[in-house]
């Protein structure tokens, strides 16, 4: 098996990490870094015993595949050259800055037969991997993605740099179209919106009410899903995952956890069944990075898809609409 060539365009706090991990992996040659500031290029090319490219095109020669981790502004025009050399492409969230830019991008990918996977991280989250194998259909989902103020994150919205990972894994997790959007913002610290409350119903009936922050004093990420007979809760900086289920009596005993009595009031004796879950403590953008690998490797789709990218980017572009124009009325 011939080794898989990747570079890594933009190497701040998070390009770096892409840095590591590729170079780490199995049958997989990190080639090279770009980035603007040629002296962060070369420590960190440095570090990883690889080269510092000072421009982009002799880097496309050299590679199967880049990961582009610039800012989000650049994003189409580092992605369409790349597609355009014929170079699978991972770009970090949102896929672009507009629909037609993610258009455009889906089409080179598709022209060229090549892999187009966006960086919606929290897919991967063990979290979210404690769930495989369990029926989720939810009614109403309530999601808390809140961080404290960073200077580093005000040239997007808050909307584009913490909401919509939660907007990607709920439509993931509903499976079906939406239908309507409310949504409402305020600009508190930055001149971008820094606290933004969604309202998103789908076509299945299922509402979902996301609220995000970047001046929170305190970090949670956290996201309650209500279905018929469960409640799901998510915790994604921990990783895990608690499941409250109705089940009957008798089958109280032979299930894993912590059992609850509950009087319904009818006839029937039903308990509350509590279970914690927590996978393998893995790490969750090594496990993104190694499926945009393996999505190569085998020539199929990879987990989140240009479209899925696009979708996401859909939604919070027609959120962001929303709020800037009651800060025009107001």
């Amino acid at each position: 098996m011939q080794p898989l060539r990747i570079a890594v365009i933009g190497v701040g706090r998070l390009g770096q990490a892409h840095a590591r991990l590729f170079s780490g992996m199995p049958d997989v040659v990190l080639v090279g870094v770009f980035d603007t500031d040629g002296k962060q290029a070369a420590e960190i090319s440095k570090r990883h015993q690889t080269q510092a490219f000072s421009e982009l095109r002799p880097l496309f020669q050299a590679v199967d595949a880049v990961s582009v981790v610039v800012p989000t502004s650049a994003h189409y025009e580092v992605a369409s050259q790349a597609l355009s050399q014929g170079l699978h492409t991972f770009i970090e969230k949102p896929i672009t800055t507009s629909m037609e830019e993610a258009d455009a991008l889906i089409r080179l990918a598709d022209t060229h037969r090549r892999v187009l996977q966006i960086g919606h991280i929290e897919r991967f989250n063990g979290a979210v991997r404690s769930l495989e194998g369990m029926s989720i259909s939810p009614g109403f989902i309530e999601s808390h993605p809140l961080a404290s103020f960073d200077p580093r994150g005000t040239d997007v919205s808050v909307v584009h740099d913490l909401m919509i990972h939660d907007i990607d894994l709920i439509r993931y997790l509903v499976r079906a179209e939406v239908k309507k959007i409310e949504a409402t913002g305020v600009a508190v610290i930055s001149d971008q919106i820094d606290i933004a409350n969604a309202r998103i119903q789908f076509t299945t009936g299922c509402v979902a009410n996301v609220t995000a922050s970047r001046i929170s004093l305190k970090k949670m990420r956290k996201m309650r899903l209500f279905q018929k007979d469960a409640y799901i809760s998510l915790d994604f900086l921990e990783g895990t995952s608690e499941i409250y289920r109705l089940i009957d009596e008798e089958d109280a005993a032979d299930v894993e956890g912590v059992v609850i009595p509950i009087n319904t009031g009818d006839d029937q004796s039903r308990r509350i069944l509590r279970q914690q879950s927590r996978v393998q403590n893995t790490e969750s953008l090594s496990l993104e990075l190694s499926s945009f690998v393996e999505a190569i490797r085998s020539n199929s789709p990879p987990p989140v898809t240009g479209e899925d990218g696009r979708e996401a980017l859909r939604i919070s572009l027609e959120i962001i609409d929303q709020i800037e124009q009651q800060r025009v009325s107001m």
